[in-house]
């Protein structure tokens, strides 16, 4: 069963097809017999489980119970009815923990439009099981929010993804970035009624741009005109107000948009990342122009490395790469600061390996590219960050500069699970549903609304502080988004585990979804936004 019979054999295994090849020879008093000494192959020591009795029953069970491809291969290491071939149509080679990971692929929506010669490319692309397959596709989910809610602080506009993949849009609309066909702002939430139809599992924002990512892997473009240098320059001089699919991308299934500073990047269904513009000098490994609209490979060990996750700073790349061996962090393009954790401050043409973490023994899941400043989060739930540490943007406790990722200590009783970077700000948040941020406290976006004496500045915040504010809705947050530039002051959205959307920081173009009282520029403490992402 290493690919489907067809294009369309997507559904869950039909159980009425399975065959218990174990007792398919011996009659129905030998198998009451056998069941009832608790054998496992009829020549076991009694008291073990009958699995192979039916095994039909037991591949429904693993599949039900959404086990991880690591408890899948622990099963095969440890039992020899695991990993011996299961005798199950189509493919009668295949063990029970791999048909069992098939079939969760099979549920995926990324998975489902394969063909039978995709699927194969795809498990060889992976490491050439299925369970590495599916961790892939597990991984990629857990660090996106693939297909669920998701909201997108951008530069003075806001971006709100519903789980059934409607999108609604507010804030600054100078370059047409909110897609409603015009160039005005909007306070409240709307709607983009031009996507009826089309299902959105993924979005990004740039600096008057918006890209989505449908769950048929099309993308669509609106705002400024341009792949390149959004946040000045000629480029982009040309505005698009409505949703415009990107022509150049259309043979290639995306699942994810990441816009920064004089270039764009996606990701496709397979790991394969790909960038726009600012090639010039083979800063990103390729020679283009910075008006370029097509996409370009980027080149070097990515190439042949499955890439889950992508995050773009300024001018840096940041990706995260899961391979056969565990997941691992590949960074490109400007080194100022230190941002790209290799240890020195040169730029890099090509992706290279950040080799910190296998010192620091931290498998990444989670990787984050603030302006200048870029963070982790490990499967153990540390976070580490690197890069400038301006305004206490580390967590550290300082403003040193970190060239290599650095374990924050002040977290070391945090479990982690999610971390977003922005323009010298940090958010966390633990497997509990708390926020910590730290970093630059202007514009209120850290959440503590303090200010210092006698000036009407917020105080930056140089080592994790629990968001209290957050702490009072009683709610579990699932995701934080901020903006992520030097040019627009920034606001700071949290989601939680039940759909609500609290924002807070500056409000200036409406891009907290509320209109703000007369006089007002900004808010210190969270207030729910009026739209409903469940």
């Amino acid at each position: 069963m290493d690919a489907t019979a067809s294009s369309g054999a997507s559904s869950s295994l039909p159980l009425h097809l399975i065959i218990d090849d174990a007792l398919a020879l011996v009659s129905p008093l030998q198998q009451s017999f056998q069941q009832s000494q608790r054998h496992c192959f009829g020549d076991a020591a009694p008291g073990e489980f009958p699995l192979a009795a039916n095994p039909s029953i037991v591949l429904h069970v693993l599949t039900s119970c959404n086990l991880e491809p690591d408890d899948l291969a622990h099963l095969e290491a440890t039992c020899t009815f695991f990993r011996k071939p299961a005798n199950f149509p189509p493919d009668f080679q295949l063990s029970m923990s791999e048909l069992s990971a098939l079939d969760m692929c099979q549920k995926r929506a990324i998975f489902k439009p394969m063909t039978q010669h995709e699927r194969e490319l795809f498990k060889q692309h992976c490491g050439g099981s299925w369970k590495l397959v599916l961790r892939f596709i597990m991984a990629g989910e857990a660090c996106c929010r693939r297909e669920k809610s998701q909201a997108i602080a951008g530069h003075g506009h806001s971006i709100a993804v519903t789980t059934s993949g409607a999108v609604y849009t507010f804030g600054s609309n100078n370059s047409g970035q909110l897609g409603h066909g015009s160039l005005e702002e909007e306070w409240r939430p709307r709607i983009i009624r031009s996507l009826q139809g089309i299902k959105i599992i993924q979005a990004a924002a740039g600096a008057g741009r918006t890209m989505l990512v449908s769950d048929a892997g099309r993308v669509y473009a609106f705002g400024k005109d341009s792949f390149g240098e959004v946040e000045y320059g000629v480029q982009g001089s040309r505005f698009v107000t409505t949703p415009q699919m990107v022509e150049s991308l259309k043979d290639i299934y995306i699942v994810q948009a990441a816009i920064g500073n004089f270039f764009t990047a996606v990701l496709s269904r397979e790991g394969c990342v790909y960038t726009f513009s600012w090639g010039n000098e083979m800063k990103l490994g390729h020679q283009t122009e910075p008006n370029d609209i097509q996409p370009h490979v980027l080149a070097g060990p990515l190439e042949n490395i499955p890439v889950v996750q992508i995050a773009a700073g300024y001018c840096y790349l940041l990706a995260l790469a899961c391979q056969p061996n565990g997941m691992s962090v590949y960074s490109v393009g400007c080194g100022l600061g230190g941002k790209l954790g290799h240890g020195s401050r040169t730029d890099e043409k090509y992706p290279r390996l950040i080799e910190q973490f296998q010192a620091l023994k931290i498998q990444p899941v989670v990787v984050a590219a603030g302006a200048w400043h870029a963070a982790v989060v490990g499967k153990d739930g540390r976070v580490c960050t690197w890069g400038w540490g301006r305004y206490g943007c580390l967590g550290h406790g300082n403003e040193e500069c970190e060239s290599v990722p650095k374990v924050v200590e002040a977290l070391s009783n945090v479990k982690a699970v999610h971390v977003a970077t922005g323009d010298y700000t940090t958010f966390v948040v633990s497997d509990k549903g708390d926020v910590y941020s730290f970093g630059c406290g202007e514009s209120s976006s850290l959440g503590h609304n303090t200010l210092t004496e006698g000036n009407n500045r917020h105080t930056n915040v140089l080592s994790p502080e629990l968001v209290t504010s957050l702490k009072r809705t009683n709610e579990r947050v699932a995701q934080i988004s901020l903006t992520n530039s030097m040019y627009w002051n920034a606001h700071t959205f949290a989601l939680t585990d039940s759909g609500k959307l609290y924002a807070f920081g500056a409000g200036d173009k409406g891009q907290l979804g509320t209109e703000l009282a007369a006089q007002r520029s900004e808010r210190g403490a969270p207030e729910l936004v009026e739209i409903d992402l469940s």
